[in-house]
């Protein structure tokens, strides 16, 4: 366990065309990254302290599997819907908590998942 009471977690997700995951993940996430910290890589802030960020890395693209769990699993489905994209895979468990997979171009998972309906 991490003793800090302060932390800042960034997600990285290597990719292959950085141009291609820049347009799909803004659609994604709902729109532009917060900052860039260089030119093929971008940064988005999900949640206070929680970011997200691509970076072109052909060499690691398509191994990324990341995971959010949101207060409002249709209502983010039905918002990246109006963006063009559809989720690769839905899921329920036994327990009835629900997940949702998007992949990108490279196959990376950028999953969301939802407490019981």
């Amino acid at each position: 366990m991490l003793t800090t009471r302060n932390l800042d977690l960034f997600a990285g997700i290597s990719v292959a065309d950085y141009a291609a995951s820049l347009s799909w993940y803004q659609r994604l996430l709902g729109g532009p990254p917060a900052f860039f910290p260089h030119e093929t890589e971008a940064v988005w802030e999900l949640a206070e302290h929680r970011f997200v960020y691509i970076v072109q890395r052909p060499e690691h693209a398509g191994h990324a599997v990341h995971l959010s769990f949101v207060d409002d699993l249709n209502a983010l489905v039905a918002q990246i819907a109006a963006r063009g994209l559809d989720p690769v895979e839905q899921e329920t468990y036994p327990n009835g908590v629900r997940k949702v997979t998007y992949r990108d171009s490279d196959g990376n998972e950028i999953c969301f998942g939802g407490a019981p309906l």
